[in-house]
């Protein structure tokens, strides 16, 4: 058997397609293989599938999967058809060996698209001496291929987080379905805008924003604001995490300022503090029973403060949690510690918000978890050149978006 019809055989190159030749360049490691279509050949018009003729043809070319260390690269004529009805007019037509407007095979892509789930983009890049815009041009066609497929006609319960796409600053939104527990939206910004934006999104893949009946969030004001005015329906949860995050932070505050006081009794105590009891060891335990026993600080009070709150999250029922927090609030307010005062001030004003929790039984834990994958993804890849780009990779990291039925996978 010849090579060309070797090469076609796996390439899985059907009538009216055929290999005409193959040619290797040790010198330039490359090996390009052209494709030709037999003479009288007819191919469907791309709008309406009527069988044509070749009108003229148009010359191609695509990057294949390498040929052992060698690059490969296909090359044909393609042709346009000129279709008889009306309205269609002259076409370029499909090549199935490759996606429209692409510059890749589907093999090629099939494979980039494995890979990058484990791999930075710009290493696969460099692998393939291939410039990362244009595997970034083939991530984004894919994720919005797939995204068309979504419905999103069942989302009710909705949870969404900020996360940062460079250090201090350009952050993003992520939107997600709790009870598939999947991404189901990104967008660039942190206010209330997004949730505007989710909202036109989720109309457009059949939800409704009416629909939306829970909505897990921080306390930020501009998350508050948008479920208020876009999600008209939805039970406002302040997620679990972010509240005992909240308090963490101020007990971190009032300990690193007693730290400069005091540095021979709280000097590298910072992780003894904000560990959950059960999560010490033996030794640390050890010392923080000491500080706590042995010095009447500020620092200890806080302490005591969170463990409290904490507490509240082990109720069985709304009005159990309701008179935890409220004991709790009666001693935090009561505290003549300026940010122990200010964290009562807090949970009050998101009082009902903390306490739907026990109704809704919602948290953004999951998307905490999903976060660091992305944020580990960011690490790898050494930062992303813009939001976009990572808004592009949490959707193929939790946006359980179907591929496989895009592309041919690798074999």
């Amino acid at each position: 058997m010849q090579s060309e019809a070797l090469f076609g055989l796996a390439l899985g190159i059907t009538p009216p397609w055929e290999v005409t030749s193959v040619a290797f360049d040790k010198g330039s490691n490359r090996l390009d293989i052209h494709i030709d279509f037999q003479r009288g050949g007819k191919f469907p018009c791309p709008v309406c599938g009527t069988l044509s003729p070749a009108h003229d043809t148009v010359e191609k070319q695509w990057r294949h999967l390498n040929f052992f260390q060698y690059e490969a690269y296909l090359h044909a004529r393609v042709p346009r058809v000129k279709c008889p009805n009306s309205g269609c007019g002259v076409k370029l037509v499909q090549v199935p060996w490759a996606r429209a407007g692409s510059g890749f095979t589907l093999l090629f892509e099939a494979l980039v698209m494995t890979m990058v789930r484990d791999m930075p983009v710009n290493v696969i890049a460099s692998l393939f001496a291939v410039t990362d815009k244009r595997l970034w041009r083939v991530l984004d066609s894919y994720v919005a291929l797939a995204r068309a497929q979504e419905d999103h006609s069942e989302v009710r319960r909705v949870g969404f987080d900020e996360t940062s796409a460079k250090r201090g600053h350009d952050y993003v939104t992520l939107f997600f379905d709790l009870d598939a527990r999947k991404l189901i939206f990104g967008a660039e910004g942190r206010d209330n805008v997004t949730v505007k934006e989710f909202v036109a999104d989720l109309k457009a893949h059949g939800g409704a924003p009416e629909n939306i009946t829970d909505a897990a969030i921080d306390m930020s004001a501009a998350f508050i604001k948008g479920v208020k005015e876009q999600l008209p329906n939805a039970e406002t949860t302040f997620d679990p995490f972010h509240v005992i995050k909240l308090m963490n932070d101020s007990l971190a505050k009032i300990r690193a300022e007693e730290a400069r006081l005091f540095p021979e009794i709280l000097k590298k105590s910072r992780y003894l503090f904000l560990k959950n009891p059960e999560n010490l060891t033996a030794e640390e335990e050890q010392r923080l029973d000491a500080i706590i026993a042995g010095q009447n600080l500020k620092s200890t009070e806080a302490y005591l403060h969170k463990l409290n709150l904490q507490n509240v999250y082990f109720a069985a029922s709304r009005p159990e949690a309701e008179t935890l927090l409220a004991s709790w609030h009666a001693q935090a307010a009561g505290s003549g510690i300026r940010l122990i005062k200010k964290m009562a001030a807090t949970v009050k004003e998101h009082w009902n918000g903390i306490l739907s929790h026990f109704d809704s039984e919602l948290s953004t834990g999951f998307l905490e978890g999903v976060n660091s994958l992305i944020q580990a993804a960011k690490a790898r890849a050494r930062g992303y050149r813009n939001p976009k780009n990572l808004i592009t990779m949490a959707y193929i990291i939790a946006g359980k978006l179907n591929f496989k039925s895009l592309y041919s996978a690798p074999t």
